[in-house]
């Protein structure tokens, strides 16, 4: 089997966010047939490679979203042509898993030499709730760092957005429309908190850049021809590392006329201070010399302070579209990055640790 090969059979294999069973089988049984034995809980793996010292954690996810409208063949048919596989997952993040689990092959061969252990780990519902790694990372013991495989064209991430959602609510008094005097729109005050949204701005932060409110969805009104009394409207802020939820959510409400409520807060910004021993490893691995930062959230959000990189093959934009496909070039040089990372990062540890 082939790494071509490898990356086609999981986009093959359906696996919608909590319908993983079939890939995770897939790659239990690829993995057990290399002499790796792999633990699982639910649809969740994970093995380790290497030898006592620093544990460095490579974790990627084996679900996708549903496959949207427009795909131009089936979504789960996939087919190499000109060096690109088409497929749902192949992108996001399918890739990562398939040279996560190229580089297990190649370390396992060589874990007599490791300086360190790698764990893998492949979680499930990372698309939808994030419950794998949550529940997974318990399992995982001790880490020193981590490496979250997500498409970002190998440029390594060293900062990533959290998700603030807020549920607004403004409230007025109904009244016949040919009487509003008798009433308080609280459409039009909804309207009023909408338009100061669009003018808010936090600071900048250096790898992220600004942070801007986003209302996503509103709803208000009974009836063509009544005053509304109730509007609702949900507030979506992707927020950077210096920005602490829960002030943020106080800062609006002083601001609103409308009831500010905390619908979502648990995608936490994350960042790592670019001198960490992961930060260097990946840099060297990627042949690139500066962080960047990344404006989606992943399953880093759930990982502490653990210091972590976000970084694996594909483009960040081709996710969660239709005809989502990888280049084989990019699969074979995620595979090269992540199996040259681990020896990287356990030198660089090592240097840190004697300094």
């Amino acid at each position: 089997m082939t790494l071509d090969d490898l990356l086609l059979r999981l986009v093959a294999t359906p696996s919608v966010s909590g319908q993983e069973g079939p890939v995770a089988d897939l790659v239990q049984g690829l993995l057990a047939d290399r002499g790796i034995a792999v633990q699982r809980q639910g649809h969740n793996l994970w093995f380790e490679v290497g030898r006592p010292g620093p544990r460095l954690l490579l974790l990627s996810h084996l679900d996708t979203v549903p496959p949207a409208g427009g795909w131009s063949g089936d979504p789960w048919s996939p087919a190499w042509a000109n060096g690109r596989l088409v497929g749902l997952g192949a992108n996001d993040a399918k890739g990562c898993v398939a040279s996560m689990i190229w580089t297990a092959f190649a370390l396992a061969e060589q874990a007599a030499t490791l300086e360190g252990s790698v764990v893998f780990a492949f979680a499930a519902e990372e698309e939808t709730e994030g419950m794998g790694i949550a529940t997974l990372l318990p399992l995982l013991g001790k880490l020193d760092a981590a490496v979250v495989g997500e498409p970002t064209g190998l440029q390594v991430c060293a900062a990533q957005r959290g998700m603030l959602m807020l549920r607004c609510v403004a409230k007025g008094q109904a009244a016949h429309a040919a009487h509003p005097q008798l009433g308080e729109n609280a459409i039009h005050k909804a309207a009023r908190d909408i338009s100061r949204l669009d003018v808010f701005r936090f600071e900048g932060h250096p790898l992220l850049g600004a942070t801007r409110a986003q209302v996503t969805e509103i709803q208000g009104g009974l009836a063509r021809n009544q005053v509304p009394d109730s509007c609702e409207f949900y507030v979506d802020l992707r927020t950077t590392p210096d920005l602490d939820h829960d002030e943020v959510a106080r800062f609006f409400a002083s601001q609103l006329e409308s009831e500010v409520h905390v619908h979502s807060k648990r995608y936490l910004p994350k960042a790592t201070d670019p001198a960490q021993p992961i930060v260097r490893a990946a840099l060297a691995a990627s042949g690139r010399t500066v962080p960047v930062g990344s404006a989606t959230t992943s399953d880093w959000a759930w990982l502490g302070e653990l210091p972590a990189v976000k970084a694996g093959p594909g483009d960040t934009h081709r996710s969660h579209r239709p005809d989502e496909f990888l280049l084989a070039e990019e699969l074979h040089k995620g595979a090269a990055f992540y199996t040259a990372l681990a020896p990287a990062y356990f030198a660089a540890a090592k240097a840190t640790e004697g300094a």
